[in-house]
Order: structure tokens, then C-alpha cells, then sequence
């Protein structure tokens, strides 16, 4: 059963884990959107696609956010605690470490099992659809638009280029077309106006052309046939368009096809050190949640009568440090040059090992602070770069110094 005293630092826990959660998540939203937008754009889709793909990075960016919205959610509720001395009246009344951590474990136990199926099964399946989204926009299977005022390929053999688009492209002005059939015939065409027509066959669209001429020249014709015309319908073939990969990449699988994968013996050695590299990536991630009330308590609390918040910007670092380390040694485990278990479970227990000296110290040694000597250390450094940034100010004389100098 949960005490009032467990329900007050689940309320003190949510609000800020949330917010930074959402933030987060938004942040790395924007960044990706601003590109987004330019390739879209650059490719001439359709905008909407950019909110689709922006969907399936989500999956991404929120096993991202968990960790550090957990990680801060923490450590600004124990840090409220202790700067209002709440932390001290719990301790007092024979509340320990060990006992305020329960609601903090039942975050860290929630949002891992979370964790592990946007890593393990969510985010394998949108990262493909991600990508499946942009091999569309490249070979223009999302009805990418013809830019106007520039030359368009529509396939190998036909070139396209249009002076004017008014009502969203449903009136082309301006129109200048060339096609070359397999037998060496070669059409050009100009004309003032044009309009795109569906027909029956999903592969085959008409171009409706008019007030134009047109010039059809071959090897069998001494001089090319001129046509001028008032309409005239041009079929165009619409480019094949090859059907994307299968899931073949080892971020796209989930975690039981890792496991499959990297247990099967007919498996090539490189092929398999990318699967178990990306296996232990993915489950040291999700583990490593389970340090982070630790590491949060002990970055939390700062010493008496002081309200520094290095503790908050300490943790920061260590977090994304960490995540980056697991990087590189995803990379190294994937390329064969270490083993994935040495490459990434290494810096897990170092990690695990600093966590639990922190929280030994905090919790076992009175008046303990792991990071006190930081905070000693920035205190001396902000006193002296306040000293230098006054260093080489003159005062201003006073008045009546400055009247007898006159005289």
C-alpha cells in the first residue's frame, strides 16, 4: 500500500518527469522537421508526408526522452525536497534512502518495460516505414509534383518542363514536352495550356493539350512533320516504380529476429556481429534505466546552505555521455573489432559501479556528498571569473574630484 508521504513524491515525481519528457520529444521533433521539410520540399512531395514521417521517428525520440525524463523527474523532486529541508524532516522520522527510492524504482520498473517495447518492437517497425517513406518520395511514388520552371524526367525517355501552375496545378501553362520512343521516333511539343486527365489504366496518364504545336521527327522521315493543333491528347507512361526492401537492416528487426538471427549458424560472421552489437545496444539501454533513481538521488541533493544546481547539469552530461559511449561501442561491436558483451556491458559496470559509489556515500556516510568536491571546485572557478569580468573596471571619480582637477 502506498503512503501519503509515497503518493506526495509520486505528484512531486510526474510533473517534471513529463514535462521534460514532452519537451524533450519536442525539441528533437523540430530539429528533424526543419530537414524534413527541405527534402520534402527538394523532392517536390506533397507536405502531408512530412507529418507521416515525423510519426514514425516518434518511436525514436521517445526511447530517448524516457531515460532523461525519468532521470530528471527524480532528481528535481528530491531536489525540492532538500532545498525546502522536507528531505531532512523524512530522514529524521526514520524514512532511509532505501525507503524513499520505492516510488522512484516503480517509475523506473514502468517506464523501462515501456522502453523495451518501443526498442525492442516499435521502433524497429516505424524506423522501416520511415525509410520506406523516403525511398517514395525519391522514386516518386507519393505523386511527387513537377517543379515548375524546371526541366522534369518522367521516366528515361520523356522531359517535361512548365512556365506556370495556377488552380493547384489543375492549369499548366506554358508547356514545352519532348518524348523519345524505343524505334529512335522522337515528339516535341509546345503549348500554351495542358491539363492532367486519369485514365483507366493506373500506369498510363493523358495530357491534354492546347493551342500548340507539335513536331514529330524519326530516322525514317527526310524532314520532321510539323502539327499545329487546337487539342490534342498526349498519353504519357507512367515510370515503373521497384518495390522497397524488405526489413534487412538490423536496426529494423525486433528483438526476437535478433535472436533468431544471431543464433542461426549459417549466419555470416559480419552479419551476426551487427545483430548481437545492435541485441546488447538495445537491452543495455533499457537496463541501465534501472541505475537512474540512484543516480538521480545523488545528483539531486546539494550541500547545506546551498542552492547550486550543478547536481542538474552533472546529470545531464552523464546521461548523454553514457548513451554516446554505448554508441560508439555499438560501432566498434558491430565492425568485429571487440566483442559486443565487452564492447557495451564494459562501461554498463563501470557506470553501475560509480551509480553505487554515489549513492554509498549519500546514504551510508553523514553529511556525505559524492559531487561536493565539484561543487567546491565551480564555486572557486565562479568567484574568480566574477573577479576577472570585474578586473579592469575604472570607477567613475567622484564629483568633487572631478571639479578640482578642473580648477
Amino acid at each position: 500500500m502506498l503512503t501519503a508521504t509515497d503518493r506526495y513524491l509520486a505528484r512531486l515525481i510526474a510533473v517534471p518527469m513529463l514535462g521534460t519528457l514532452v519537451i524533450a520529444a519536442m525539441l528533437l521533433v523540430l530539429d528533424k522537421m526543419l530537414s524534413l521539410f527541405d527534402f520534402v520540399a527538394a523532392e517536390g512531395g506533397p507536405v502531408s508526408v512530412v507529418w507521416r514521417m515525423l510519426a514514425n521517428m516518434l518511436p525514436e525520440y521517445l526511447s530517448l526522452g524516457i531515460p532523461i525524463g525519468l532521470m530528471l523527474g527524480i532528481l528535481l523532486a528530491f531536489r525540492k525536497l532538500a532545498l525546502s529541508s522536507e528531505l531532512d524532516v523524512m530522514r529524521a522520522v526514520g524514512l532511509s534512502y532505501g525507503r524513499l527510492l520505492r516510488v522512484p524504482y516503480m517509475y523506473a520498473i514502468a517506464l523501462a518495460l515501456l522502453n523495451f517495447g518501443i526498442v525492442g518492437f516499435v521502433q524497429p517497425l516505424s524506423r522501416h516505414a520511415y525509410e520506406a517513406l523516403r525511398f517514395e518520395l525519391r522514386s516518386g511514388a507519393l505523386g511527387a509534383s513537377i517543379k515548375v520552371g524546371e526541366f522534369t524526367n518522367l521516366g528515361r525517355r520523356m522531359t517535361m518542363r512548365i512556365e506556370r501552375s495556377k488552380d493547384e496545378g489543375r492549369n499548366l501553362q506554358g508547356i514545352f514536352v519532348r518524348a523519345v520512343g524505343k524505334d529512335g521516333q522522337s515528339v516535341a511539343v509546345t503549348a500554351a495550356q495542358g491539363t492532367f486527365l486519369a485514365t483507366d489504366d493506373p500506369d498510363v496518364i493523358i495530357f491534354r493539350l492546347r493551342n500548340g504545336v507539335l513536331v514529330n521527327d524519326g530516322p525514317k522521315y527526310k524532314t520532321p512533320r510539323i502539327l499545329s493543333f487546337s487539342s490534342h491528347d498526349l498519353p504519357i507512361d507512367l515510370p515503373q516504380i521497384e518495390n522497397f526492401r524488405g526489413r534487412d537492416v538490423d536496426r529494423e528487426k525486433t528483438i526476437p529476429e535478433l535472436m533468431v538471427i544471431g543464433r542461426n549458424p549459417a549466419t555470416p560472421d559480419k552479419l551476426k556481429a551487427e545483430v548481437r552489437a545492435n541485441f546488447h545496444f538495445r537491452m543495455v539501454e533499457v537496463v541501465f534505466m534501472f541505475l537512474l533513481p540512484l543516480a538521480a538521488l545523488a545528483f539531486a541533493i546539494p550541500p547545506k546552505r546551498s542552492t547550486s544546481a550543478l547536481g542538474v547539469f552533472l546529470s545531464i552530461i552523464f546521461i548523454v555521455t553514457y548513451h554516446k559511449i554505448n554508441q560508439y561501442g555499438e560501432g566498434i561491436g558491430a565492425l568485429g573489432k571487440v566483442d559486443p558483451i565487452i564492447a557495451l556491458w564494459g562501461p554498463f559496470l563501470l557506470a553501475s559501479g560509480l551509480v553505487l559509489w554515489m549513492y554509498h556515500v549519500i546514504a551510508n556516510r553523514p553529511g556525505g556528498q559524492p559531487i561536493g568536491a565539484l561543487e567546491v571546485a565551480f564555486s572557486k572557478l565562479g568567484k574568480q571569473i566574477v573577479r576577472l569580468l570585474r578586473f579592469g573596471r575604472r570607477r567613475a571619480p567622484p564629483a568633487d574630484a572631478a571639479v578640482e582637477g578642473a580648477a
